[in-house]
């Protein structure tokens, strides 16, 4: 039994001081970002840099909103004589690829690129379509996103500077009132982009790139060999790639693009445990590199590991909680020393959910989304629902690593957004306009 209440003590020790250093951190962010210090901006250079452009749309299925975001791209205001758009078909079975050849008829600049065999997934159709790239610049939208007028410009700007090999835009949810996941999602988006990317950005940190709603410098790209057709989030692997090459990536808050969140938490829950598993992948892959950095400051590789250890917050959360409960319903738990520990840990996990809430918080006053505050209460539903799928996704990753296993496969977000008639979209966009043709 000694035994036992030694282990749990250590634990209930490690748990604590996990929780408590992202506490302090997500506190720096958020102090950071209510100082309202002036953030890191190249909007100045906006329409003054015009590299040649090449925008990739992987699309599997996507005929429910395969025509939103490829009319999108036809009626930005980029150079079309500089631009490309190619959409990636990834042996889709619906409508998806009529679609496409559709607008590829009436936009020229649109070439498309149906994939026919080969592995499927994101990242290995990223991978296919990489070696036949030209352009200067690479930008990446999910088939969900709907881009505004003036993003592109927006998202080649800080490719001005040398130094930036990768560029990422804000995500915004547009479905944040179709059910109450997609309302707490959207508080949840709002704490990582306005909240922890744009604080992290002005710490002088560099952003992580998220896969969508960015892009990279076509010859960063070839110098780390591409992307990762073998990572689950092939987007963290690029930006670790980018970083210990030393390129950096640069966050644009003003670049804001439109997306749709799940509705459901069953598929708000396989599209998480796909991040945690590929994100938890990366920090193996890369912990010995970020070690190893000569270039990276002793504060920048805290960050680092920081960003990559994230979401083994959850399962210390979980030791946490059961550790407590050794010690509680003990013999020695009647003696206020042990008491006082178990005690303790409550405390410290309040301490660090309040962390996390004032990041949210703060985002949303700098938004000006004060109604949406009063959702935050019942971001708890959100909480205890994230911690059990990153446990579930944490405990397969390494028991796959264990016996050999395969791990988990590419699992594609099941789209909610009805289609219109003839194959338009329903985010209010239309079907390929022939006026187009003039351009």
């Amino acid at each position: 039994m000694g035994f036992i209440i030694l282990i749990a003590r250590i634990l209930v020790f490690l748990s604590m001081s996990v929780l408590t250093l992202y506490a302090i951190r997500h506190y720096w962010f958020a102090w950071t970002r209510l100082r309202l210090r002036k953030a890191k901006d190249t909007m100045e250079l906006v329409g003054f840099v015009n590299p040649t452009l090449t925008v990739l749309v992987p699309m599997h299925n996507e005929e429910k909103v395969a025509a939103d975001i490829l009319q999108a791209l036809a009626d930005n205001d980029y150079d079309k004589s500089k631009l490309e758009v190619i959409p990636l078909n990834d042996r889709s079975s619906d409508g998806t690829a009529a679609i496409i050849n559709q607008f590829a008829a009436t936009y020229p600049f649109i070439k498309p690129h149906h994939r026919r065999e080969g592995r499927g997934g994101k990242p290995a159709a990223l991978a296919e379509i990489t070696g036949r790239l030209t352009s200067e610049i690479v930008l990446l939208f999910d088939a969900d996103y709907v881009p505004g007028k003036g993003m592109l410009k927006m998202l080649v700007a800080p490719f001005a500077d040398p130094e930036i090999g990768a560029v990422m835009g804000r995500v915004v949810p547009y479905n944040t009132g179709d059910s109450l996941l997609s309302g707490l999602l959207s508080l949840e988006r709002a704490s990582g982009y306005q909240g922890a990317q744009q604080a992290r950005y002005n710490l002088g940190f560099t952003a992580q790139f998220g896969g969508t709603v960015g892009g990279v410098r076509r010859k960063a790209l070839e110098a780390v060999g591409g992307w990762n057709p073998d990572s689950l989030t092939e987007d963290t692997d690029l930006t670790f790639a980018l970083l210990l090459s030393g390129w950096r990536t640069a966050y644009v808050n003003r670049a804001e693009c439109y997306e749709e969140v799940p509705q459901q938490w069953s598929v708000r829950r396989r599209q998480l445990m796909r991040w945690v598993m590929g994100h938890t992948a990366c920090l193996h892959d890369y912990w010995p590199d970020i070690v190893r950095a000569k270039f990276l400051t002793a504060r920048e590789k805290i960050e680092c590991f920081f960003l990559l250890g994230m979401y083994w917050t959850a399962p210390w959360l979980v030791i946490g909680w059961i550790a407590s409960l050794v010690l509680f319903f003990t013999i020695e738990a009647h003696y206020v020393p042990i008491l006082m520990i178990a005690m303790t840990l409550v405390g410290y996990q309040l301490f660090a959910n309040q962390s996390n809430f004032l990041e949210m918080g703060s985002a949303l006053l700098l938004d000006g989304n004060r109604k949406r505050v009063l959702l935050m209460p019942l971001n708890l539903l959100n909480f205890f629902a994230n911690i059990g799928a990153t446990c579930h996704a944490m405990a397969q990753f390494y028991w796959a690593r264990i016996t050999g296993g395969k791990g988990a496969g590419w699992d594609k977000t099941r789209r909610t957004r009805a289609a219109a008639a003839g194959g338009a979209g329903s985010f209010g966009l239309s079907a390929p306009r022939e006026k187009a043709r003039e351009e």
